[in-house]
């Protein structure tokens, strides 16, 4: 497969994702609680009736969600994510301070949960630590530390 560089900056061999489509039941309760996040609102618009586009970033994040109306035959509350942070403990400090019920700092594996040791990993090494938070639908945010990056890794 052979990809070419464009106007838009990607280079050659290069993919990004930048938008995920998530599902939810509520719309206007969706958009509320990515506000209250604190992520940026870059879009809402329906252009035309039974379509909805609403698309939120992420501080920082080169990848948006979007949700809304007529874009996803999946179920409200499937989507799981992760979201990269340098400092875990700072993390969820700024999202129990945004009234967001978040999960404890654990680290270990992620999954299975029984798995999970209570607090920061104790070296603190790169994608050790997480929490999570789920949106109203029950999306599943993972928030993972990473200090250093794995090789070949943006």
């Amino acid at each position: 497969m052979s990809f070419t560089s464009s106007d838009a900056g990607i280079g050659e061999g290069e993919m990004r994702l930048e938008v995920d489509v998530i599902a939810v039941s509520d719309v206007d309760r969706s958009k509320q609680f990515y506000e209250d996040l604190g992520w940026r609102l870059d879009d809402d618009v329906a252009p035309m009736d039974g379509l909805r586009v609403v698309q939120f970033t992420p501080p920082g994040s080169g990848c948006s969600i979007t949700f809304g109306l007529g874009l996803t035959t999946a179920a409200p509350g499937s989507a799981e994510a992760t979201l990269v942070v340098s400092d875990i403990e700072a993390a969820h400090k700024e999202l129990v301070g945004r009234g967001i019920e978040v999960v404890d700092v654990w680290h270990g594996p992620a999954f299975p949960v029984e798995a999970r040791q209570p607090g920061p990993d104790p070296e603190r090494a790169s994608y050790g630590s997480f929490c999570s938070f789920n949106d109203p639908d029950g999306n599943v945010w993972l928030v993972q530390e990473v200090t250093t990056r794995h090789p070949g890794r943006v």
